[in-house]
């Protein structure tokens, strides 16, 4: 349920930040609404490059939102520009609209997808690596996907959901509570035919509020299997056994749509990429625990994806 709240929150070089030994960092504005992190690893000439794609909600370019602060994604790309591959990770456009205290109620689920477009292209005209590579983040998943086609040479999945987004949201509800499942199916049947519904269940009044019913109606149009399977590019799917909100068969699900996939299931990692020994409270808490390492499993899954 945490992860269906979740999902309802939903150019020129600046300047050279910093520098250490393995590569150097500098801020980047796309376009007037996405700002970036480029990190160019140092001494290699045209690296591949990977553009990493934030998950629901308000979320910036380290993974991190308010109350959840663990810097996945910061980590990731410096793990990846240690081993020689370039990365650009991005504030979501409703981060930049939250800081100016002008957020746009219309937006939709393909704005991200046209902000992940513009990012490739960006890189793409700069014509600066031997390689563009699409990592995406739960949401980021579906996003990057359908930003990748005909634009990327190979796309990873980080915790992506395999099914629509309606079907992840009622397969949830039914394992929260069966009794609220008619009720649901009968508010997504009125959204897929374009109508918003005032008629589903009280207790689900946050996932059906009628501001975010247009978003919801928007992404549910996409299939991920669907969408995978019209990639012409290699693909890793990569989902952890201790994820509390995406499954491992919602990775399987995907593995199974594209015949230029592969599965690679990280034994205990959660959504947040980080290691989990222990119950769901240590699973929970960690999500606001900068502290911790993200796996290393991953960083080699990835980074062996890429470079070979």
């Amino acid at each position: 349920m945490k992860y269906v709240i979740g999902l309802l929150f939903i150019c020129v070089a600046l300047s050279v930040s910093s520098q250490n030994d393995a590569y150097m960092s500098q801020d980047i504005e796309i376009n007037k609404l996405i700002d970036g992190t480029l990190l160019t690893p140092t001494g290699e000439h045209k690296p591949k490059l990977a553009i990493i794609i934030a998950g629901s909600g308000p979320t910036d370019r380290n993974g991190n939102q308010n109350f959840m602060n663990n810097n996945s994604l910061k980590k990731l790309a410096e793990a990846l520009s240690k081993k020689g591959i370039a990365t650009f990770r991005y504030d979501k456009r409703i981060v930049k609209q939250i800081q100016r205290k002008k957020i746009d109620p219309n937006i939709t689920f393909d704005n991200f997808v046209e902000d992940a477009k513009a990012v490739i292209d960006y890189f793409k005209a700069e014509d600066n690596y031997s390689g563009i590579y699409v990592i995406g983040h739960s949401q980021g998943s579906l996003v990057g996907m359908l930003a990748a086609k005909d634009r990327v040479d190979g796309f990873i999945s980080l915790a992506g959901a395999g099914q629509s987004i309606d079907e992840v949201i009622t397969e949830q509800i039914a394992n929260m509570d069966p009794s609220l499942v008619d009720g649901t199916k009968k508010a997504f049947e009125s959204l897929k035919k374009g109508q918003l519904t005032s008629d589903y269940p009280p207790a689900l009044g946050s996932i059906f509020r009628s501001d975010v019913q247009p978003f919801i109606m928007n992404w549910m149009q996409y299939n991920p299997q669907s969408v995978l399977k019209s990639l012409d590019i290699p693909s890793l799917i990569i989902n952890g056994t201790k994820d509390l909100q995406v499954s491992v068969d919602e990775a399987k699900l995907l593995e199974q749509a594209s015949d230029q996939s592969e599965l690679k299931i990280i034994k205990n990692m959660n959504h947040v990429l980080f290691i989990i020994e222990g119950d769901e409270l240590e699973n929970s808490k960690s999500y606001n625990e900068s502290f911790r390492p993200i796996s290393e499993a991953l960083i080699i899954a990835v980074s062996e994806f890429i470079i070979n």
